[in-house]
């Protein structure tokens, strides 16, 4: 069996979170930070970024693995993927903006909130008869 929609979306979101990384490794340099975020409200921000995709990311590609395996239509993968992908986009920005409440933050995070539990229904529906 394979899964080439998660695959598509699992490559999309590695390049994301390595672009993330970078901006951490970024941010420590300038701050002169190796451990922890030494008190630097930038650090931090960029910190909690990452980590709020690091959170969020592996569960949705668990999903939509998940949602494969069952045979789920490809055009509903996609576009969960697509969906989800451009709501993490947005709260990257939205996070990574000096005000950190604002509509893009809010945004990214209730759509990709929608989308993992439609996400879920969908696994629900298609998971249980096969029970």
């Amino acid at each position: 069996m394979t899964l080439p929609v998660t695959a598509l979306y699992t490559a999309l979101f590695l390049v994301l979170m390595v672009g993330l990384s970078i901006q951490v490794v970024r941010m420590r340099m300038r701050e002169g930070v190796s451990l922890g975020d030494g008190e630097s409200k930038p650090l931090r921000q960029a910190i909690r970024v990452h980590g709020n995709a690091a959170e969020h990311i592996p569960f949705f590609l668990i999903g939509l693995g998940a949602l494969e395996s069952l045979s789920a239509a490809a055009t509903a993968l996609l576009l969960y993927g697509a969906v989800f992908f451009l709501a993490r986009l947005a709260h990257v920005a939205g996070l990574s903006q000096r005000r950190t409440v604002n509509p893009l933050r809010q945004g990214g995070v209730l759509v990709s909130w929608l989308i993992m539990l439609t996400l879920a229904i969908h696994l629900l529906i298609l998971a249980i008869p096969q029970i």
